[in-house]
């Protein structure tokens, strides 16, 4: 198999994918290399087209465009991403929730229901993607003439990659709330005798989200290796099962549901939380010498020796009589003063923060980990970064997530006469060229 030059200089794709496409297309996909921003990251060069919206896979291509990757999101013509009416809080009309999963992205409107608007994503995704991400209903894609598979056969070196709700074969829609509840992490959430709590952020799509993300990753590097691309896909469900890792295994060696444990740990104490005079506290002790440190700082050495305290099974066994005595000891001394003594010691603890509190702390300050990214309707916002760090690509936010159909325009002129109508507009008199695209929020 040889590969040929699509017109920007270092890209390859396959022959087979270049038979399928318009000559006008063929000539003029290499000027989408102009979105190709010089990230430094270390996917640079890689290119996504998603399809996505919601959540789960939004934030894996949130990441790759983090990693360096240019990201192409492509939504529906007049509605795009249901994530974009979700709120308050809006900012200026822009919702909170979709600022938080969809920067480093360029957007696209497409109206779907049109010949000339599927061309343009069957044409983007053969000969200007590495990697197609999508998570629409199980039939949806092969129902507008853009089935995965059918994309693949056309170009052997795509990755393909989809989320859905529930393991392949089961096509019922997947929410993250219906996950948490369904894949058992409720279950292990919330007070001892009280009722199932979910977690307090979309634990099930984001789990799902980086999944995809390093499945992407995988399938790229087998590229590498072989040439040839294939399909990766995930599910909620399974996403959230596989971490419930502990408690999982905890039930496969004693056939014992494992039960809610409010803050404390299962298998490891001490290890919850714990009151102080004014506040409450983390403490972990998460091996015999910081148990040993605790004690010594509690002004009880003595604890290590006795018999319901000696192991971690015996603190385990005993949770609530040990619980009770740090307590005893704790109530007479400031959080912050208890804090201060055991992080000397070298004991793991931490204050309960509020999302205000860890975002203005001094952790916050010393990492970067909130950074600012352009937005072509809010200008400088604030977001927070992935947690990465390389030692020579940069990983970080590079610039806004799209107003809806931001880029339309530049796409559509790159892809020249094809690109007419695609979003259901017809070009001026004359010349052909794009009407105003009417999709763009300015």
């Amino acid at each position: 198999m040889t590969p040929v030059d699509n017109g920007d200089p270092g890209r390859q794709v396959d022959p087979s994918a270049r038979a399928n496409a318009p000559s006008d297309l063929t000539s003029s996909l290499g000027l989408l290399s102009e979105l190709d921003t010089t990230s430094g990251g270390p996917l640079q060069g890689v290119r996504i087209l998603d399809l996505s919206r919601i959540v789960a896979a939004p934030f894996a291509t949130m990441a790759l465009g983090e990693l360096g990757a240019t990201v192409i999101k492509v939504e529906r013509a007049g509605a795009g991403d249901d994530c974009r009416a979700w709120g308050p809080p809006f900012v200026e009309g822009e919702s909170a929730y979709f600022l938080s999963v969809n920067r480093n992205k360029r957007g696209m409107t497409v109206d779907f229901a049109t010949d000339e608007g599927r061309s343009v994503v069957r044409q983007l995704a053969l000969e200007w993607a590495d990697v197609v991400v999508e998570n629409f209903k199980d039939g949806t894609l092969e129902g507008w003439g853009l089935d995965l598979a059918d994309l693949r056969r056309s170009n052997p070196r795509l990755v393909t990659a989809s989320v859905r709700g529930y393991p392949e074969g089961d096509s019922r829609p997947g929410y993250d709330f219906i996950t948490q509840a369904s894949s058992g992490l409720m279950s292990l959430n919330g007070p001892v005798d009280g009722e199932f709590y979910k977690v307090g952020i979309p634990i099930s799509d984001l789990s799902s989200g980086l999944y995809l993300l390093s499945g992407i990753l995988a399938a790229l590097w087998h590229r590498q290796q072989t040439g040839s691309g294939q399909h990766v896909s995930v599910s909620l469900w399974e996403s959230q099962v596989s971490l419930l890792v502990n408690a999982n295994q905890a039930y496969l060696a004693s056939n014992r549901a494992p039960r809610r444990m409010g803050n404390a740990h299962p298998q490891v104490a001490p290890y919850e939380v714990y009151q102080t005079e004014d506040a409450p506290v983390a403490i972990a002790g998460g091996n015999q010498a910081q148990f040993a440190r605790i004690a010594e700082c509690l002004g009880h050495p003595e604890w290590v020796e006795d018999p319901a305290f000696a192991t971690n099974a015996d603190r385990v066994t005993n949770r609530t009589e040990l619980a009770a005595r740090i307590e005893a000891e704790l109530a007479s001394r400031k959080r912050d003063d208890v804090l201060a003594m055991l992080t000397a010691a070298s004991v793991a603890c931490g204050p309960l923060r509020t999302v205000d509190e860890v975002l203005t702390s001094p952790e916050a300050e010393a990492s970067g980990i909130v950074a600012t990214v352009t937005h072509e309707l809010l200008g400088e916002v604030p977001v927070v970064r992935l947690p990465w760090r390389f030692s020579d690509t940069p990983a970080e936010p590079r610039f806004g997530p799209p107003t809806l159909g931001q880029d339309t325009d530049k796409i559509l002129s790159a892809l020249g006469e094809v690109g007419v109508h695609a979003t259901g507009q017809s070009g001026s008199e004359g010349d052909g060229s794009l009407a105003p695209n009417t999709e763009h929020r300015s």
